[in-house]
């Protein structure tokens, strides 16, 4: 059994393809640097991550790949599963392989699972931008705090760059502790010292209480009692997203 070891980066993948064709040696398990390996191995190669290495895959890649699978390659990476690494390299080394002829062939098992993963996390990105809620603060910046499945928030940064472009705001990922900061140019990655779950009333800007209250009294309105249907609303809203839905929560 042969194992390679990287620093658990995409880049480091990247290298960890070049080392298999300089070698002549493909892995049969990838591990990050420091994991505990199986038992009965034979071959282990620590991968060194090199600017060189991963350039020289990434320019094959866009070369070659259309653009809708090196998205779905990105998109199989953020969803950070266990054993995805491993879906990559091997989704990689058969495209060139096969001199980029099969890279849709859905019959292949490896491409079929990178296809449904890429689907569950282009499905979470898609209800990012359904289910957000901005919330005002006395800086006059718009904070709206999510906790997701998948590490799909880079997917759907530009959206929101686009779509509120003439506002101050932060989408601060709670489960990773990691979000990003729109300052009306750009937008940069930041982390908050203090773990957070919701924003303290007292920080709301004077008029964010009262918009909040009558979002409420508008949902609550519009509801009509006698046709509610909690089975079919959580379909559409999943219930994961209800803690940061203002809508949902109590008046």
């Amino acid at each position: 059994m042969t194992v390679f070891y990287y620093d658990k980066t995409i880049n480091g993948l990247l290298s960890s393809i070049f080392d298999a064709y300089k070698l002549n040696i493909f892995p049969d398990i990838i591990l990050g640097i420091g994991d505990i390996p199986p038992l009965f191995i034979n071959c282990e190669i620590q991968v060194e991550t090199h600017e060189k290495k991963y350039h020289r895959v990434w320019n094959l890649l866009h070369k070659q790949l259309p653009a809708n699978c090196i998205n779905m390659l990105t998109a199989v990476w953020l969803s950070e599963e266990e054993k995805s690494d491993k879906l990559i390299f091997d989704y990689i080394i058969k495209a060139i392989d096969s001199q980029f002829l099969y890279i849709n062939n859905l019959g292949d098992s490896t491409i079929l699972e990178i296809h449904k993963l890429a689907k569950k996390v282009y499905k979470e990105g898609h209800s990012i931008k359904q289910f957000v809620r901005f919330q005002k603060t006395k800086d006059n910046i718009y904070f709206a705090p999510v906790s997701l499945q998948y590490n799909s928030l880079p997917l759907v940064i530009n959206h929101f760059k686009n779509r509120f472009s003439s506002q101050l705001w932060i989408i601060y990922d709670v489960k990773r502790k990691y979000g990003f900061y729109f300052d009306k140019k750009r937008v940069v990655e930041i982390s908050l010292d203090k773990e957070i779950e919701q924003i303290n009333k007292d920080l709301f800007h004077e008029d964010e209480q009262i918009f909040q209250k009558l979002w409420k009294n508008y949902y609550k309105a519009l509801a009509i009692k006698e046709r509610i249907n909690l089975k079919l609303q959580k379909q559409h809203m999943p219930k994961k997203y209800w803690k940061y839905l203002i809508e949902k929560q109590k008046i």
